[in-house]
């Protein structure tokens, strides 16, 4: 069974839209491409049709890829959100306790993080150990590089009415 994805409406909405105009738009370009490929003739060199049949499986999986989102989307209300604790779109500042430095972070549901930014998942190993956290808690985080350490300092909801 899949796993829960959480994500606001807007989030959700965005998503059923980008898998409309893949399936309604761009798959039906796709398959036009081909048809004009396959009718110049030898199909075994023909570099058009192999890239239009390649782009089309690509585009294939990212619709799916969404679908799947889609149906495992539960949605969150952000006005219902408890803003004492860390939940889905939180900002929550940390002090790392080995370092003693500050890092800031956003709880985010599947298709919103940019870990560049420090957009996190939900489902990663920082964002699901602040799930349900509150300033002053203190957690440890299992990650690939060993074990982080964290006080949460502060939480916010931006954004959020």
């Amino acid at each position: 069974m899949s796993e829960m994805v959480p994500m606001t409406r807007e989030k959700y909405n965005e998503l059923r839209a980008e898998i409309q105009h893949l399936e309604t738009v761009t798959m039906p370009e796709i398959a036009e491409k081909i048809a004009e490929a396959r009718a110049e003739g030898d199909l075994k060199e023909n570099a058009e049709y192999h890239a239009q049949r390649e782009n089309q499986g690509q585009t294939q999986a990212r619709i799916n890829e969404k679908k799947q989102k889609v149906a495992n989307a539960y949605i969150i209300d952000p006005s219902k959100l408890s803003k004492d604790e860390v939940g889905l779109l939180a900002t929550v500042t940390v002090k790392d306790l080995d370092y003693d430095d500050e890092e800031e972070f956003t709880i985010v549901g599947a298709g919103d993080e940019d870990y560049e930014s420090g957009k996190i998942l939900s489902t990663s190993p920082i964002g699901a150990a602040l799930l349900g956290k509150k300033v002053g808690d203190a957690l440890e985080v299992e990650v690939p590089k060993g074990k982080l350490k964290f006080e949460v300092l502060s939480i916010e909801y931006r954004d959020i009415e």
